[in-house]
């Protein structure tokens, strides 16, 4: 369901309006607006030219969309002292409100009066949204005409008017934690959504930290969610404190055979210095900080102490419940790399329920390399394969394609600062299990990023892909979709998700026949759930 909200502005200026023509313009944005969050960013208005102070302005917002008017909870007008060209309202210190319509029907008013005197006035319109409102929905809003003193001035860009798609706000506005971040999304065999990720207590930067993997579960397709829970925490394992007993990086993995989920995670105990060597004596008030892909965070060997440690748990709940954590890492490590971890995201079940989780690590130079890793007994037992790639490769995801091999897609540190042609996800194809690889013909060719993680979902014969569509930087979070096994991404078929700046990770899962639902890092919130439905992604033209 799609509805266009048309504003009038009508302004009455106290005292003379000065020479210089007053001039409205406004910027549309696409970013998603989110349940759940009080203040979402909508529209830009910029004010140019000569008042004086007791400007007073009245906003009408009229919607063209009966069933649009249960949408909006409040609409909200707020000057922003930085005058920023994107602000996701969450800086209260920058923002001034100036005035607020409560439960607004079909046609409703903000008024007040500018509180300060310049030659240009910022303005953001916000909405806060009803919680009934369907994730199938879109919002447009444009100001077509404006007065001052009873008379028109100009209103620029009123014609490229941009849809916000309705997500949902992952972390609570109220939750204490620093920072969700690096998302997973999965499937249960009963259709529960099954969203994981890191729960970063303290600081919002990667580990060595106070960093649990958290959970939330729908059963409605993503609408709602049951409230965050925490299913892997060290605590303050063999004693010593919970930022030195950090858990992240989660992959989750649905067995569709038993209905078995596994999560695995990455777990650092204590703190590796600089040249390797396990920190003695640390405390709560330790501020020593190293992290497993610096340096040499992370060592050769199997011992706690050496190297990070792969972390398995599993849930025969439908995700209600985890499992005591079991250990990979002598199981599948290669004693001279210097790291095996999962890649974060989710793993998948073959046709012939092989479980395949995409992982990624060090090898013995310490340099980075992408792997899978998999159980052919029900996950019992596991193996890693062979790096994929000469090349230094990190997070990846991995598919299975119609013949049978597996497609992993990599984030490639190649990438990093390049603009050119050559920028794009390092891709390979295996059919015997990661024993061999072979680069796939899309490989740095069609899919460029800036050195993020990236998600990459198969479902009815198609592949979907996301991540930031940018070369450099960690914006234009884009959802993609090839219909020829990655050789090509048809640009026709690109649905732009956030188009401001975020940290960029993202995962995908099936929700039915109809839909996928995407996790990710957004531009508006740490992470955004958002319904997309298939028919809209393969009938645009």
């Amino acid at each position: 369901m799609k509805f266009i909200c048309s504003l009038l502005f009508s302004a009455l200026l106290f005292g003379t309006v000065v020479a210089k023509e007053l001039t409205l313009s406004q910027t549309h944005f696409e970013v998603p607006i989110l349940l759940y969050k009080k203040n979402n960013p909508i529209l830009r208005l910029k004010f140019t030219g000569n008042s004086k102070e007791g400007t007073s302005f009245r906003l009408t917002i009229r919607k063209n969309d009966g069933d649009a008017v249960k949408g909006i909870k409040a609409a909200r007008l707020f000057i922003d002292k930085n005058k920023s060209l994107r602000n996701n309202l969450s800086d209260s210190n920058q923002l001034v409100l100036i005035s607020e319509s409560k439960e607004p029907t079909d046609t409703f008013v903000l008024e007040g009066k500018f509180p300060v005197v310049t030659d240009s006035i910022i303005c953001w319109l916000a909405v806060e949204l009803n919680s009934e409102l369907s994730l199938s929905t879109s919002l447009s809003v444009v100001c077509s005409k404006a007065l001052i003193a009873d008379e028109n001035i100009k209103v620029e860009n009123t014609n490229n008017i941009k849809q916000h798609r309705v997500g949902v706000l992952m972390k609570d506005e109220t939750d204490r934690a620093a920072a969700y971040r690096i998302p997973g999304l999965t499937t249960s065999n009963k259709g529960t959504l099954l969203a994981v990720f890191d729960v970063r207590h303290d600081l919002a930067r990667d580990l060595q930290g106070n960093l649990d993997i958290g959970l939330r579960r729908s059963t409605d397709g993503g609408k709602t969610w049951e409230p965050t829970s925490i299913a892997m925490d060290r605590g303050e394992w063999e004693g010593l404190p919970e930022k030195f007993n950090g858990i992240s990086d989660a992959c989750i993995l649905v067995d569709k055979q038993s209905g078995t989920i596994y999560l695995a995670g990455t777990w650092m105990y204590g703190v590796l210095d600089k040249q390797g060597k396990w920190i003695e004596g640390l405390t709560d008030t330790s501020t020593v900080w190293n992290h497993q892909w610096r340096d040499r965070g992370s060592q050769p060997g199997f011992n706690i102490k050496q190297t990070a440690q792969f972390l398995l748990v599993k849930s025969t709940d439908d995700g209600k419940t985890w499992s005591e954590p079991v250990n990979l890492t002598t199981m599948c490590k290669k004693k001279e790399w210097w790291l095996w971890a999962p890649a974060p995201g989710k793993g998948i079940t073959m046709r012939n329920g092989t479980l395949v989780i995409p992982t990624q690590g060090r090898n013995k130079e310490g340099l980075a390399f992408s792997n899978i890793t998999y159980s052919k007994d029900g996950g019992k037992t596991w193996l890693s394969s062979k790096p994929a790639l000469q090349e230094s490769t990190t997070e990846c995801a991995v598919v299975e394609l119609k013949d049978g091999s597996l497609m992993l897609n990599m984030r490639a540190n190649s990438n990093r600062n390049d603009t050119s042609s050559s920028n794009g996800r390092a891709v390979a194809i295996t059919s015997d299990m990661g024993d061999t690889w072979q680069e796939h013909p899309s490989s740095h060719q069609a899919l460029p990023e800036p050195t993020c993680m990236a998600s990459l979902h198969a479902q009815q014969g198609k592949l979907f892909f996301t991540n930031p569509n940018n070369k450099t930087k960690r914006e234009q979070i884009t959802l993609k979709v090839s219909l020829d096994e990655g050789l090509t991404w048809p640009e026709k078929y690109w649905v732009l998700l956030d188009e401001w700046n975020g940290r960029g990770y993202s995962c995908i899962t099936e929700i039915d026949d109809g839909h996928i639902g995407v996790l990710y890092e957004s531009s508006q919130a740490d992470l955004v759930f958002q319904r997309i439905a298939l028919a809209d992604l393969m009938d645009r033209q």
